[in-house]
């Protein structure tokens, strides 16, 4: 994550930079059109879209650690797994909710991720408000294989 911030970082001042350059390039020419304030005006249009890819990267990164955090938090609470700081014991599940395994929350976290999908593209028919419809509805396993949404390349281990 340090070397992300470090990356933003360099591309923001790059920008400002580049920025810079453009305005004293209209200074010296004084307002004029001039193969000077053409290049600072690219080198301009270049740092920005490296800027722009720096965000995105690091959007993307802020984006998939918040749904690990949100995985995991889930995993534990479903599981009865989860502790709090120095609690001796793992909090117990809900009265009346037995605690399920994190493999099947993982595969119904899947199923769901799917039909949501489906749902949204129109697929597995036109089901009625607040109905799964039958894309995929009928399958336990739905969506437990490899996909977009199902996918989780940062669980690999820590």
């Amino acid at each position: 994550m340090e070397q992300t911030v470090d990356e933003l970082s360099a591309a923001y001042d790059d920008f400002v930079a580049a920025a810079a350059a453009v305005l004293e390039a209209r200074a010296q020419s004084a307002g004029e059109k001039t193969a000077a304030t053409d290049a600072a005006l690219e080198a301009f249009k270049q740092r920005w879209e490296l800027f722009r890819v720096a965000c995105d990267h690091a959007e993307e990164l802020v984006e998939s650690i918040r749904q690990r955090i949100g995985s995991e938090c889930l995993v534990d609470e479903a599981t009865g797994s989860a502790s709090t700081g120095s609690a001796p014991a793992p909090m117990a599940a809900a009265p009346g909710i037995k605690p399920i395994s994190a493999v099947r929350l993982e595969q119904m976290s899947k199923a769901v991720r799917w039909l949501v999908i489906e749902l949204q593209h129109g697929a597995g028919g036109t089901p009625a408000p607040g109905t799964a419809g039958s894309g995929g509805a009928s399958n336990p396993n739905a969506g437990a294989g490899p996909g977009p949404g199902g996918q989780h390349p940062e669980e690999g281990g820590q």
